[in-house]
Formats: structure tokens, C-alpha cells, sequence
């Protein structure tokens, strides 16, 4: 199995886009993660992947601060049932652990869905392994995945 990072860079090289892998110890939590990077949790995104009724899956991009909105995002997606897949079937359908999860060169072409509040930012996500981030133009990243931009989060409880 290819490493994770070559994955990452050989995938964004093929869709043109530029990004920077930087490694970092490996953090227990987004706002660990955030502290180790100087950054502030809502800097990074996660990439949140959604198992349909249908199972087929489908990537949420969320900013670090705030979580999915389910109403928000069935409404988007047009569908009735959404559900986050235990962490296995996750791997499964990325290639990509829990936690370092990216849809830059993971198995499988998920539609994507990323909140309106990363649109015009730089963005740190999950680089596909742990004690990693990569970092990224939102706005090339939503391009290069046809991404639909809509409002598909609310405050973190």
C-alpha cells in the first residue's frame, strides 16, 4: 500500500494543486493540533466522512469550531438519512484513518461539501497520516472537487 503522504502530494499534483505537508508531533485533538500550529481551531477543517442510507459516502468539510449541521446538510444533499460510519468503514472508504482524513487522493470519488465559512481562506486539514496537516487554498481545493459550497454547520456544543 502506498504511504498516505505520497498519495496526498501524487493526488494534488495531478489536480493541480498546491499544497504544503507539515509535520508536527501528533496531536490527541483538533484544538491540540491547532495550539501545536499556532492556529486557531477554526483555521483547520475537518474532513468529516457521511455514510448515505444508500452506502455510498460523501465528505463534509467543516471548519475545526463548528460541527455538521444534519438538518443543514440532508437539506443540501436531498436526502432523508446521513450517519457518520464507525471508524473501519471510514478507513475503508477513504484509505485514510480517523483523524487524518482528506479527500486529496483517498479511495473512492465522494462528492464533497464544504461549509461557506472556509470559502476565501487558507485552510490546515488532515494530510492523510497522523503527525501531519497540509495546508491549502480553500477556494483551489473546492474547485478542483466541484465542491458545493452551502451553509452545512452550526456552533460547536
Amino acid at each position: 500500500m502506498p504511504d498516505p503522504l505520497d498519495r496526498v502530494r501524487d493526488a494534488a499534483s495531478a489536480l493541480g494543486l498546491d499544497i504544503e505537508l507539515r509535520e508536527r508531533p501528533r496531536a490527541n485533538s483538533l484544538a491540540e493540533a491547532a495550539a501545536l500550529l499556532g492556529l486557531h481551531p477554526a483555521d483547520i477543517v475537518k474532513t468529516l466522512v457521511v455514510k448515505r442510507s444508500d452506502d455510498t459516502f460523501l465528505f463534509a468539510l467543516v471548519p475545526g469550531d463548528r460541527s455538521i449541521s444534519w438538518p443543514k446538510l440532508r437539506e443540501v444533499v436531498g436526502v432523508n438519512k446521513l450517519q457518520l460510519p464507525d471508524p473501519e468503514r471510514a478507513r475503508a472508504a477513504t484509505g485514510y484513518e480517523r483523524g487524518t482524513i482528506v479527500p486529496i487522493g483517498a479511495d473512492g470519488d465522494w462528492p464533497v461539501f464544504a461549509d461557506e465559512r472556509i470559502v476565501g481562506t487558507r485552510i490546515a486539514m488532515g494530510a492523510g497520516a497522523h503527525g501531519y496537516s497540509l495546508f491549502v487554498d480553500a477556494d483551489a481545493l473546492i474547485a478542483a472537487y466541484g465542491a458545493t459550497v452551502a451553509d452545512i454547520s452550526q456552533d460547536a456544543d
